[in-house]
Parts: structure tokens; C-alpha cells; sequence
């Protein structure tokens, strides 16, 4: 039963899926992978009860009850990416000149596009794994912000200045973003 001035969220913690609170930092081990995430605030308590993690503010003000709806949200993204991943679909679209996409170790290299003699790199984050398969660019990863930043930056990478955009529709495109992945 809710308490008036007390704003709470739980959030269940799924067999196999361990989460340790130590000085404000939450861990989330899980069989893909571990992620940690610094959820510090004077007011906001962040504690693991049983198999649930329990974010609790009491007399929140607006912003406080934000920041325990915002961690829970981050909490149950961990959660999926730890257990199953996260994936994001990019497409590969050019009418001029044939571009080739391909990574190099912790950058994604687009080469000829708009038949620029250098190529456009964009900065490969955290754990995630990007492959190219064909006019498909597909990202994967456990960490839903750096995979989603990795598609941002891969897109923004592909941005074109002084031509018209109705005309050249050239770049890399996100198509499908944040989908669970396995």
C-alpha cells in the first residue's frame, strides 16, 4: 500500500542475474555480461531486496521523483541487456557513389562517401559489436547507452553539408532502434 509523501519503484531482479549496491554504484552481472552504473543522489536510496532492487524517496520534490523513475528505467535496461542484449539496425543507402563501410578495431570506417577521397570514422563505444553485412550495418551490445551512441555517432558520421538533402540522400540511417536481441 503506498505511503502519501513516499515515491517507490521496484524493479525484479530474474533468476540468474546478480545485483550488488556499494557506494552509490549498482552492478548488474549477468550471464552476457556485467555492467555498473553510479546512481548517487542525497535523497534517493537505492537498495537490493530478495530478487527485487528497491528505489525509494521519501517528501520527493519533482525532480527527485524523476531521478527514481529515470534509475528504475536504467535498472530494467541493464537487467535486458545483461540477460539478452540490445540491437540496433542501420541501412546503408547511397545513389552517387558506392560507399564501403567496415570496422577497424574501435572505429567504423566509411569509405568513398560522396566520393570524398578520406574516409569518415565514427568512434566504436563500450562493448558493442558492429557488423556489416551487406547494405546492413547491425549493432550489438549489452550497454543499451553505448550502443545506442555508437549508432548515433555512426550516423551523424555520414552527415552532409552544402549539397540538398532531397537531393542526396546518401548516408547511414538507423531503421530499427533498442530491439532485444536474442
Amino acid at each position: 500500500m503506498p505511503v502519501a509523501g513516499v515515491v517507490e519503484e521496484r524493479v525484479k531482479v530474474p533468476d540468474g542475474v546478480h545485483v550488488t549496491v556499494k557506494d552509490a554504484v549498482v552492478q548488474v552481472r549477468g550471464a552476457k555480461a556485467t555492467l555498473e552504473r553510479r546512481m548517487w543522489h542525497p535523497r534517493v536510496r537505492v537498495a537490493v531486496e530478495g530478487d527485487e532492487v528497491r528505489l525509494r524517496c521519501e517528501l520527493p520534490k519533482r525532480q527527485e521523483k524523476a531521478i527514481v523513475g529515470t534509475w528504475a528505467s536504467h535498472l530494467r535496461n541493464m537487467v535486458a541487456g545483461v540477460t539478452k542484449g540490445w540491437r540496433y539496425r542501420m541501412k546503408i543507402v547511397y545513389s552517387h557513389f558506392p560507399m564501403k563501410a567496415s570496422v577497424k578495431g574501435k572505429d567504423f570506417v566509411i569509405e568513398n562517401f560522396l566520393g570524398e577521397r578520406h574516409p569518415r570514422t565514427a568512434p566504436i563505444l563500450g562493448d558493442t559489436k558492429v557488423t556489416v553485412e551487406g547494405d546492413q550495418v547491425v549493432l550489438e551490445g549489452p550497454d543499451l547507452e553505448a550502443v545506442s551512441q555508437t549508432a548515433a555517432n555512426i550516423e551523424r558520421a555520414t552527415k552532409i553539408k552544402g549539397f540538398d538533402p532531397r537531393v542526396f540522400q546518401d548516408g547511414i540511417y538507423i531503421v530499427a532502434k533498442a530491439e532485444v536481441a536474442g
